[in-house]
């Protein structure tokens, strides 16, 4: 049977005066180029009836895509999101009457390529009834960049630490935890910058001679890493 002086002491949070505890804070901010850009078209049509209304929406989207798929592997993702098509209702007089239907479609197209990227931005700007939104720059969600922010809170913590220890005049003794920045409640650590072109949004009719492809300069990418790390040094001779 076990007495009371041989039950197990729970662990002091801030240590003891042979094993002190240290509880520091990592930080680290990256600046870094982007390696995608998305950007969004939106194809849209209107007629006097729901028939035309369509086709002319297919035929426009058709138009687009195929454009799209031109620049091969330079584009590394291409998906349609949203389609409608809908009534536009006169304003006067009683009863329902349907003045045109008016109909658009969304596409999202990822870039890699950022070369070819002001090319066909232009080119798709310069379609009839065509809107183009962004680019949008981001990374990856695997990009090499977050594990160096990682990485580097993670050393900037020890280091942290160890300032402190040697200021005391002692040394580190050993690690105690290690921890993102609100781990505990489900909050994120390491968060992108958002960011948009200069200028993100374009309708125009499609006209004979061919605009000058658009320069587009890649947003720099701004990542942060956090961490909370505590250790045990030895006693300081205080």
């Amino acid at each position: 049977m076990t007495t009371a002086a041989e039950e197990p002491r729970p662990a002091t949070p801030y240590g003891t005066p042979e094993a002190p505890r240290i509880a520091v804070r990592g930080e680290a901010q990256l600046e870094v180029d982007p390696e995608i850009a998305r950007i969004g078209v939106t194809v849209m049509a209107r007629g006097t009836d729901r028939r035309s209304a369509l086709d002319d929406l297919t035929r426009r989207n058709a138009t687009a895509l195929d454009l799209i798929k031109t620049y091969g592997q330079a584009v590394e993702h291409l998906e349609t999101g949203a389609f409608s098509i809908s009534p536009e209702l006169t304003k006067h007089g009683r009863g329902e009457r349907i003045r045109a239907y008016h109909g658009r479609v969304h596409t999202t197209a990822e870039l890699t390529d950022f070369t070819a990227l002001g090319e066909l931005t232009t080119r798709l700007a310069d379609l009839d009834l065509t809107r183009v939104d962004g680019p949008f720059w981001a990374l990856r969600p695997n990009s090499p960049a977050y594990r160096q922010a990682r990485q580097q809170a993670v050393r900037e913590a020890v280091q942290r630490a160890r300032e402190y220890a040697e200021a005391l005049g002692t040394t580190l003794a050993a690690l105690v935890e290690l921890a993102d920045i609100g781990a505990e409640d489900g909050e994120r650590y390491a968060t992108l910058s958002s960011s948009r072109m200069r200028s993100a949004g374009y309708a125009a009719a499609a006209e004979d001679s061919t605009a000058a492809p658009l320069d587009l300069e890649p947003q720099r990418q701004h990542v942060y890493a956090h961490v909370n790390a505590r250790f045990t040094m030895a006693p300081p001779e205080l």
